[in-house]
Order: C-alpha cells, then sequence, then structure tokens
C-alpha cells in the first residue's frame, strides 16, 4: 500500500496533461504551412480564372464577327479612292480602312473572300462614302458605278510639244507645267538609254487619270506605260537581231509611225527605211523634215528639203539623233521585225484608204508619184 499515492484524485494526472499541451503546440506549429500553402493555392486559382475569364474574351473576340459599319454610310461624306495595278482586297481593305470607309479591313477582307467578283475590281479611282458597310463599298467597287473616269487619250506619233498641247486640253494643267514636268524626265522614270530626251517616250494611250492630278506624275504614267510597251516587245533584247540600240529602234519605229497609215504596211515601211541604211542611201523622209522645220503637210518644199537641221534626212545620211515622235507597240514590233522585200521606195497614194505602194526601183516609184499627185487634184485632199 505503501506505494499508492493517496493524495491524487481519480484520473488527475499532471505529467500527462503537460505532454498533452507539447503535442498540441506541435499540431498547432505543423498547421502553419498548411494554412499558408492553401492561401497561395487559392490565389493561383483566382489568377488562373482572370486568365481563363480573360481568354475566353479573347477567344470570344476571335471568333466574333469583325467591326462593321452597317449600311451605305454617311452621303455627305464622300471620298475618292484609288485601286491600284495588281493591288489584292488586303490592300484595298486598308485603304478603305484609313479613309474612313469601312470600319475594318477584316470586314472588308472577309466579304471579298465570300464574293469571287472582288477579283475583278479594275484600277481607278472610286468615289465612296464614309461609313459604308463592307459589303456596300465592295458592291460599289466591283460594279465600277462609281469609278471616276477622267480618260486623256493621246494618239501615236505626236511630238512632245504636241503631247503637251494635248494634254492641257484634256487635263487642267498648263502645257508650261508639263514643260517645266519634262525637264527632269530621268527621275520621272526616262530609261537610260534614251540619253535624257524625252522625244518618242511619252508613250501614246489612254489613260485614267484623278482630279487634280499633277504634271509630272501625268508623265511618270506615260514614261511607265513606255516601259511596259518595250517589255512586251522586248526592246531591249531584239534590237541586236537587228543591228541597232534600243534608242535607234525607237527612232526607227517613230519614222514608221510617222509615215505609214495603215499598220498593215509598217513592216514593208521598216524594211524601206533598213535597206536604205543598209546600202548607205539618204532616208530622203518627209516627216523628219517636217520635225526640223515645223511644218505640216503632205509635200515639203525644195527650201525646206534644204535646212541644215541634223534632223533633216534628206541632208544628213542615217537615222536621225533621235525620234520624231512617239511610236506605239504595233511601230515598236514593226522595227524589231521587219518584213522580208528589196523595196527602197515607198509612197502612200491615197490619203483616205492609206493606199501605200512600195518598189525597188526609181524609175517605178516617180510613177507611183504620179499616182498620188493625180488622187490630190481629184481628191482636194493634199
Amino acid at each position: 500500500m505503501t506505494d499508492l499515492d493517496l493524495t491524487r484524485e481519480p484520473g488527475h494526472d499532471p505529467a500527462g496533461a503537460q505532454r498533452t499541451h507539447r503535442r498540441s503546440r506541435r499540431r498547432l506549429s505543423g498547421c502553419i504551412p498548411v494554412a499558408l500553402a492553401l492561401v497561395v493555392v487559392l490565389a493561383l486559382v483566382a489568377v488562373v480564372g482572370v486568365v481563363v475569364w480573360k481568354g475566353a474574351g479573347g477567344l470570344r473576340d476571335l471568333f466574333a464577327d469583325p467591326t462593321d459599319f452597317a449600311g451605305n454610310g454617311n452621303g455627305n461624306g464622300k471620298v475618292t479612292v484609288e485601286v491600284a495595278e495588281g493591288e489584292l482586297a488586303s490592300d484595298i481593305a486598308k485603304t478603305l480602312e484609313q479613309k474612313g470607309v469601312v470600319a475594318s479591313t477584316e470586314a472588308f477582307t472577309d466579304e471579298a473572300a465570300r464574293n469571287s467578283d472582288s477579283l475583278g475590281i479594275q484600277p481607278g479611282f472610286y468615289q465612296l462614302r464614309e461609313q459604308m458597310s463592307a459589303r456596300s463599298a465592295l458592291d460599289l467597287l466591283v460594279s465600277g458605278e462609281t469609278r471616276i473616269e477622267n480618260e486623256v487619250t493621246i494618239p501615236e506619233g505626236l511630238t512632245a510639244e504636241e503631247t503637251f498641247a494635248e494634254l492641257a486640253d484634256q487635263t487642267k494643267v498648263s502645257e508650261q507645267a508639263y514643260r517645266a514636268a519634262a525637264r527632269r524626265a530621268e527621275a520621272l522614270g526616262l530609261p537610260a538609254y534614251a540619253d535624257g530626251e524625252l522625244e518618242g517616250y511619252l508613250f501614246p494611250a489612254t489613260y485614267p487619270l484623278s482630279p487634280g492630278l499633277g504634271a509630272g506624275r501625268v508623265l511618270e504614267l506615260m514614261l511607265d506605260r513606255f516601259r511596259q510597251a518595250a517589255t512586251a516587245v522586248g526592246l531591249a533584247e531584239r534590237a541586236v537581231e537587228v543591228d541597232r540600240t534600243p534608242a535607234e529602234v525607237v527612232t526607227v519605229a517613230s519614222l514608221i509611225q510617222a509615215e505609214s497609215r495603215r499598220p498593215a504596211d509598217f513592216a514593208k515601211v521598216a524594211a524601206v527605211i533598213y535597206n536604205r541604211l543598209d546600202e548607205r542611201i539618204k532616208l530622203d523622209l518627209d516627216s523628219t523634215v517636217q520635225y526640223a522645220t515645223g511644218g505640216t503637210g503632205v509635200f515639203t518644199t525644195d527650201k525646206e528639203r534644204a535646212d541644215p537641221s541634223p534632223y533633216n534626212t534628206y541632208t544628213n545620211a542615217g537615222l536621225p539623233p533621235g525620234p520624231v515622235g512617239a511610236p506605239g507597240e504595233l511601230a515598236l514590233e514593226a522595227a524589231l521585225d521587219p518584213a522580208e522585200g528589196r523595196w527602197t521606195f515607198f509612197v502612200t497614194v491615197n490619203l483616205e484608204t492609206g493606199r501605200t505602194l512600195f518598189t525597188p526601183s526609181y524609175s517605178q516609184h516617180l510613177r507611183n508619184v504620179k499616182k498620188l499627185f493625180a488622187y490630190c487634184r481629184s481628191s482636194g485632199a493634199c
């Protein structure tokens, strides 16, 4: 019985109480990192939720219809838009958005992708409106209804001075402005082989011009059109086949254009020119005399044919120093591909039909010239 402590109350164990307290402290200290981890996890979940929510918004934007205006646009806000040669729908769309015609490039390109007719949009200038729906803008471009048709037509064979006068007559730009622009022709795209001379390179064609286009830009378009024609006929590559430089071929083509009224005769006229050059016979072409003297008409006078100008092929052998006008593509082709024949003379005997007689014989040529005189007497056309 002595081993019993009768002073302890039943169930009371101070040492056990201390052990329990220490275990409780250990359990509490272990819960702190768990709680922190839980906070971090919840924070990460919140961040991910925000990202997912925003991502969902991005996906919604990705699959949503692009921004677009409604209707036919603001009729008071007129806009002139240029569609350049070779532009894609995306290029046109950027211009339209920048000009305030459509709300977004995407709206226009999506509409164009759904409409195969969009491939038929022609280069040129169009009058559109601000704030148009992409479909309305596309319809007007495809139809061409609002295309600004300010076309200038320059016929074949005109000299540079005649071209300036024609341009001034058909545009609101003065001849003086064109002459001033011509003084910097090389900067406008004149071929290097032209040696700085604009004559012969203002290509004859019909040009759609926007309102207010400057003289320099007009001449630039004409020179660019010459380059296109020169590329089409292979001028630089084929000139060697006729033993000439590209500039000499352009000069020959200008003579063909000036001397012949019918494209069917161009290759024969080219043959006469090359035959006379090969045989070292002066060309004796009235067109070169008229270029030198400023004369007009069917015939030249003895005085005009005696003019000392280097362009006068009655007094100077070989080709003139340069073109006497602007040849078209058919004349360029004829200068590169002359007909096969021994002709050294030709004369047009009917100015209305352009009928022209060719011969290698001088005596026969004189008889042909008499036919021209007879035509002139009977028709009064000379």
